[in-house]
């Protein structure tokens, strides 16, 4: 038996044993380029969950305390963090590998695995590292900067399209902005209340509005470019966009950038002495923004606490064709139809978090994210004109305030003169500001863990609310008087709350490999139309010769006041097996039941065959469903139009309405699509990766809006000509399943990289080749009884504007080369030709978008009008250079040439010119009109 003296003795060993490995180590290393051997200076070593750390040296070196039991993290951007024990060792030399090409990185969007790295996914997702793509751009908001970025990605910026102009709708491979769903941290996200209605693409959608994320949050973007229904539910047709939140702790991250046009072509300044048109200065849409990010570490087990927020403010830009000889190419008479033409103001503001906090053992994590977001902006609606005297403006005495003798009275803050052409009287006008106030707000919480047998669950719950509130300012409701000029208009709001229950394992033993998951959800939402106040929408005027309520955007009614909900309860299963080390099969089913649109099921197939190491052969086929949005079903409005150079009030009515039925228009019904696609990925060098995707996909039913019928078309039903016409407007139009389309393209990405030595270069090519055909319009049998109501239903016009979409043709090329600490590089963008149609100021069926037609100058012989927006090259030019680890500047300007689209105009009838969209002198195309863009940006990280 051992004597209690050796016993002491022991315990004096183990003590002093104890204390020496608690006792802080010296340890020193160095940290390099694992390609290239090249030391990395500025990197970030630290303690795991302590905040002590330090930075390598211009030689890749670092010194550091640390105790023996201690994990040090390695991190910094462009490359993958590392954790290295210290296990008692006194010097720790670590090689990263770069993750700049983005070429390895896990994908989570479209797997319930662990996930697979990009180039191994059985169909196509982009990964866009946000900080990469959005620092060396003058592009402020997340949606342009993606429209860059992402080859099948596209958007068309609005301008004078009342709560369009803040909300960029957009779309995946030309399909509805509805049509692709958003995931925040794989959580679904609620969608915006507005409906897309005048003067935008998309019309008759919702969407999601990306930009009410802050940039700063968001660690990267996953775009899956393939229909995911089965996976994810409705709303995916088109594809997926995953927004990652970053996770970071340690690490404040602060961004402030500024950016302006200098547009000397078509900015208004420079055409001042015209005496025509409201303008600023030189550099117009001056834009500042500042994001910030930063996180803590919560508790022992790696949970964190991300914290982040953006701030933006943008002034208006001013853009005409300044140039008045017809004879010249670029020559336009002037605009008389919206004298204020282009972009809004906007201020916005929001912050996010992100949280993880794991328990018992690291087992099972609480999880939270969400945030808010302001949006105030102010956008200038269409010209009114007093007496008309400029040949190309039409008198609109009922759009103003008169006296007791029919006198104008003139309100010097918000009327004004212009001259006339040829020296004649001037003419009084005044142009109506709309502003809208959008709040966001989101919350999403759950709880995640581990069962037994290697059981994964996570339960979640996700809550958000989009609310849109429109005014009116420096405007009149002319039959009330001159006294008000700001007006409630009322808006609308959508909530979405989203519970989920999903559970998955994997399976080793089966085959190569197998990965099983199934799950539920629960979802409910509510769409809710206010009215505005009385002012705003009412008729003071008993003979009703004054125009009806506010001008510009007359308000909600009573009539439009809307609460509806519904539930959405679906379950699904999912599986990936690895038949082989080289063949991988996915499949999907999922089954949903809506308390409105009852039972439905879909299907997904997907596989990827490993042909050798780094050839692999991927393709999918799927079926889609989307109900109607509660949007679509319940919009309901009064709005003032311009058609053919035609002031209108037109009525968009709800499914449901008594109008509605009496047009025939039956019940909206869900959309169905089938999606196919096929392609390959290849990395024949490291430093290379090649992927090309074909797809097909085809839809039937898609919503939309239709075209307008007329009050005076004594030829309708009597029901409907009675109710239009006890209705008190000109027009009415509705939301219908009224097309079948077929959208064919190819997606092509080639990302090269290279590093050596100090130096390092970057190639990456993407692009869309797409082709859309309209296979069928869905013409209601009461309405099928003429080529008039056919074509009312749906016009040549309208048919247009979906075949455009997205461009036929989409190419991007970026390129950097880096040097030490300077960065140079380019952007150069592609936009393929599109063609528009007007709404035709003549022949029989003038106005309406029907076979529009316009007059020639010359001799007035009728010409079709078509606005041909040829393909156009955009060249962006940066340079970044980096002061220390902490410090990076950027400078550079995008559209260094400063391109413009063709005029949206028949060259030989300019005289029936600002017959398009947003009544300029383009329409809205995805390369903008606002020119040269200057900016500079100063990123610090510490």
């Amino acid at each position: 038996m051992m004597s209690i003296r050796s016993l002491s003795l022991v315990a004096m060993l183990l003590f002093f044993f104890s204390m020496s490995y608690a006792q802080k180590l010296k340890v020193t290393g160095k940290v390099t380029d694992a390609t290239t051997g090249v030391p990395l200076e500025g990197i970030t070593v630290r303690i795991k969950l302590t905040s002590t750390g330090t930075l390598t040296s211009k030689e890749g070196t670092f010194s550091i305390e640390a105790k023996s039991d201690d994990v040090l993290e390695i991190s910094a951007i462009g490359f993958i963090a590392q954790s290295q024990p210290v296990n008692g060792r006194t010097n720790i030399d670590i090689q990263l590998i770069s993750n700049v090409s983005e070429l390895n990185q896990v994908v989570l969007v479209g797997t319930r695995g662990g996930g697979r790295a990009k180039t191994e996914t059985p169909v196509p997702v982009d990964i866009i590292n946000l900080s990469q793509s959005s620092l060396p751009t003058a592009k402020m908001d997340l949606t342009a900067v993606l429209n860059m970025a992402a080859p099948s990605f596209n958007y068309n910026k609005q301008s004078g399209s009342d709560g369009a102009d803040q909300i960029d709708l957009a779309t995946l491979r030309g399909l509805g902005p509805d049509q692709t769903l958003v995931l925040v941290n794989g959580k679904r996200r609620h969608q915006t209340a507005f409906v897309a209605v005048f003067g935008t693409r998309g019309r008759g959608n919702s969407g999601t509005d990306l930009n009410a994320i802050p940039e700063a949050a968001i660690d990267r973007v996953e775009i899956l470019r393939d229909g995911a229904s089965a996976q994810y539910g409705s709303d995916a047709i088109a594809g997926v966009i995953n927004l990652i939140l970053k996770k970071d702790v340690n690490h404040l991250y602060i961004n402030a950038g500024y950016a302006g046009y200098y547009d000397h072509k078509y900015n208004t300044y420079f055409g001042r002495d015209q005496n025509q048109y409201k303008y600023s200065n030189p550099i117009d849409g001056n834009t500042g923004t500042f994001g910030i990010s930063y996180g803590v570490p919560l508790g022992k087990q790696g949970g964190f606490l991300n914290f982040s927020g953006n701030f933006l403010v943008q002034g208006k830009t001013y853009r005409q064709a300044l140039d008045t000889n017809l004879a010249d190419k670029n020559g336009l008479p002037v605009n008389a139809v919206r004298r204020s033409n282009g972009d809004a103001s906007k201020t916005t503001g929001g912050g996010m978090i992100n949280m993880e906090v794991p328990f018992a053992d690291g087992r099972t994590t609480f999880y939270a994210f969400g945030g808010y977001n302001y949006k105030s902006s102010d956008a200038y609606a269409y010209t009114r004109t007093l007496h008309g005297y400029n040949p190309f403006a039409s008198a609109h005495p009922d759009r103003f305030p008169t006296d007791a003798n029919g006198n104008v009275i003139f309100n010097k803050d918000i009327m004004y003169s212009v001259a006339t052409p040829g020296g004649g009287p001037l003419d009084t006008v005044y142009d109506p500001h709309i502003q809208t106030h959008i709040s966001d707000a989101s919350g999403a919480v759950g709880i995640k863990g581990e069962l037994g047998n290697n059981w994964n669950w996570d339960l979640s719950n996700t809550l958000g609310k989009n609310n849109f509130h429109f005014y009116g300012d420096k405007t009149f409701n002319a039959s009330l008087g001159p006294n008000q000029t700001h007006f409630d208009d009322g808006g609308f709001s959508f909530l979405q709350n989203t519970a989920n229950l999903t559970f998955d394992k994997s399976i080793p033993t089966v085959a190569a490999g197998l990965n099983l998951a199934f799950g539920a959800e629960y979802r409910y939402e509510n769409y809710k139309i206010y009215a505005g106040e009385a002012a705003s929408y009412t008729n003071y005027d008993p003979t009703f010769f004054k125009a009806t309520g506010s001008q510009g955007f007359p308000g909600y009614r009573p009539t439009d006041v809307v609460s509806a909900d519904r539930s959405n309860i679906a379950g699904f299963v999912d599986a990936e097996l690895d038949v082989t080390k080289k063949w991988l099969i996915g499949a999907a089913i999922r089954a949903e039941n809506y308390s409105d649109f009852g039972f439905t099921s879909t299907y997904k197939l997907a596989s990827r065959y490993k042909l050798t190491h780094n050839f692999n052969i991927r393709g999918s086929i799927s079926t889609g469903f989307r109900a109607p949005s509660l949007q679509q079903i319940n919009y309901s409005s009064q709005f003032t139009n311009v058609q053919g150079g035609t002031i209108s009030e037109v009525k968009i009515a709800p499914n449901y309405d008594p109008i509605t039925k009496a047009a025939g228009i039956p019940d909206l019904k869900q959309e169905k699509s089938v999606n196919a696609s096929l392609g390959f990925s290849w990395k024949p060098l490291s430093e290379l990766t090649i992927t090309i995707d074909g797809y097909l996909v085809k839809v039937k039913d898609r919503i939309v809006l239709s075209g307008q019928f007329n009050k005076g078309d004594t030829t309708l039903s009597p029901a409907f000509y009675n109710a239009l016409n006890d209705l008190r407007i000109d027009n009415a139009q509705f939301f219908a399943n009224a097309v079948n389309t077929t959208n064919t393209g190819i997606d092509i990405v080639i990302d090269y990289n290279k590093r050596w030595g100090n130096q390092h270069f970057r190639g990456l090519f993407t692009g869309n080749i797409q082709h859309m055909n309209i296979d069928k319009v869905n013409v209601p049998g009461s309405l099928n009884d003429s080529y008039l109501h056919q074509k009312e239903f749906f016009s040549d016009r309208e048919e247009k504007f979906v075949l455009a979409s997205a461009p036929p043709v989409k190419l991007g090329v970026n390129l950097e080369y880096g040097v030490n600490k300077l960065s140079v590089g380019t952007h150069l963008t592609y936009f393929g030709k599109i063609e528009l149609l007007g709404y035709g100021f003549a022949g029989d069926l003038a106005g309406t978008g029907i076979n529009p037609q316009v007059e020639s100058d010359a001799d007035g012989t009728l010409l079709p009008e078509q606005f041909n927006y040829k393909g156009k090259m955009v060249t962006d030019l940066y340079a970044s250079y980096k002061f220390s680890s902490h410090i990076n500047w950027f400078i550079g300007a995008d559209n260094i040439f400063n391109v413009h689209p063709d005029l949206g105009v028949v060259q030989a009838a300019k005289n029936s010119a600002f017959d398009g969209e947003a009544g300029g002198a383009w329409d809205p195309v995805q390369m903008g009109f606002n020119g040269i863009r200057l900016f500079t940006r100063v990123v610090l990280n510490f």
